[in-house]
């Protein structure tokens, strides 16, 4: 049963707020409660009516990786890879061990069909945004709608007390 994109989008941010130490304030990796805080221009996103942006890692426009409810977009270098995350499965998270030296890494998903796929992730406390995005996306497609408007309520009733 297909989830709508507005319970996948806030279960998405309940996730992220709920793993993410406040403040929000990273350089290059932001969550989005509507697609109208999505400020960025001359990215060709192309998403369908339904459709709504979680998060992304934005370093320039030719490096940047977003997450929306229906897929996972990459530019690395200025090639851009978009794919469903429809029965992938989470593989890694990237180098986080020289994550001092480095201020990003990608992080990896295996595709339903066996290819894998790569994602920026800034490093530090904003690796949290991409990392539980794309973790709480893949896990949906086994959570009923009922599940998923649980799930939300009680972590959205956590975050407020933080």
């Amino acid at each position: 049963m297909r989830k709508s994109d507005k319970s996948i989008h806030n279960i998405s941010i309940a996730s992220i707020k709920r793993s993410t130490i406040k403040p929000y304030d990273f350089k290059w990796t932001k969550f989005y409660e509507s697609n109208l805080d999505f400020t960025y221009q001359g990215l060709s996103l192309n998403l369908t009516e339904d459709e709504l942006i979680i998060c992304s890692t934005l370093i320039d426009g030719e490096n940047y990786s977003i997450l929306t409810t229906q897929k996972l977009i990459t530019v690395e270098n200025g090639k851009e890879r978009a794919e469903s995350l429809w029965g992938a499965t989470d593989k890694g998270y990237g180098d986080f061990k020289g994550y001092k030296d480095d201020q990003v890494t990608f992080g990896l998903v295996e595709l339903e069909n066996g290819n894998d796929f790569k994602y920026l992730i800034e490093t530090g406390k904003a690796s949290m945004i991409m990392i539980h995005g794309v973790r709480t996306l893949i896990r949906t497609q086994k959570m009923t709608n009922q599940n998923i408007e649980n799930v939300t309520r009680v972590w959205n009733r956590q975050n407020k007390k933080k």
